[in-house]
């Protein structure tokens, strides 16, 4: 069963992503990241570690906070 709490998480990096107009493959460029593994994220079926939620908090230009509103 999926957790909740990644469901939500990729919710919320899917938004911020599609705010800014990205696709998935230029998100995940911008991030360093595969492209199946940031739609991992966002479907909520992969389980990023802190090191990942920096580095897509990074892309993103947002504060780690923000991820989690």
């Amino acid at each position: 069963m999926k957790n909740e709490l990644q469901i939500k998480f990729g919710q919320r990096i899917r938004e911020l992503r599609k705010e800014r107009g990205w696709s998935q493959e230029e998100f995940a460029d911008r991030c360093g990241l595969d492209r199946t593994y940031v739609s991992g994220i966002e479907r909520g079926v992969r389980n990023p570690t802190l090191e990942v939620i920096g580095v897509i908090s990074s892309g993103l230009n947002v504060n780690i906070s923000i991820l989690f509103d």
